[in-house]
């Protein structure tokens, strides 16, 4: 999903547009890919991680494309779910496809809600397409929003690692996000699981943070 700074316009473009048809567009196709890639639906680690949070709980997605996981959310019982991303492209395609879901344009730098307006904000492959230069913001900023807790998925490396992104540099890197997490903020680490790719020595992590 994308969410981050977008300076040269590459996700509100074409681009962006063909990111967007690659990827799953219904829970069905999403816990199919994770089922697939990692033996466990995408739906399974939802559970395991938010059993245990009210589905009451005002929830954020930051870079929520056309709202698959917030749909996956919805499936649980959440109810009041809300979404930005930087594409108007997907923004007007969710409006028109899941209007039930509250998705708007914004940036993981600048989030348009007030301090502590959501008791839960998460991303799924949104920070890795942040840059090293306005990571850190990036996490104060959803930090800032949460009043309780943070979640995420993301790629995971030990260090900052650039990797080339469909011939696109600048665009997409990786790094123990959880543990910049708690470096940058005053989160702590709740919950993670390690996901490991089949056939590569490649790895996700899924965490779940909570303000101390």
């Amino acid at each position: 999903m994308t969410g981050g700074t977008d300076p040269a316009g590459t996700w509100d473009g074409e681009f962006g547009k063909e990111w967007t048809e690659r990827n799953p567009d219904t829970v069905e196709e999403l816990d199919n890919q994770y089922q697939q890639k990692f033996g466990q639906t995408r739906t399974a680690l939802n559970e395991q991680f938010l059993g245990e949070i009210e589905t009451d709980a005002r929830v954020l997605e930051v870079g929520c494309n056309t709202g698959v996981q917030l749909k996956a959310l919805r499936e649980l019982g959440f109810e009041s779910l809300y979404g930005i991303d930087v594409m108007e492209y997907v923004i007007r395609e969710t409006h028109r496809k899941s209007p039930e879901l509250n998705v708007i344009e914004g940036d993981v730098l600048d989030i348009p809600f007030k301090t502590n307006f959501f008791d839960l904000v998460f991303t799924s492959g949104t920070l890795i397409h942040v840059p090293p230069s306005d990571i850190d913001s990036a996490m104060r900023e959803i930090a800032r929003c949460a009043d309780t807790y943070v979640w995420g998925y993301e790629y995971y490396a030990e260090e900052y690692v650039e990797i080339d992104y469909r011939d696109h540099e600048n665009l997409l890197w990786k790094t123990d996000f959880p543990e910049r997490f708690e470096v940058e903020t005053d989160l702590e680490l709740v919950a993670t699981e390690y996901l490991e790719y089949p056939d590569s020595d490649n790895r996700d992590v899924m965490y779940l943070l909570k303000h101390s």
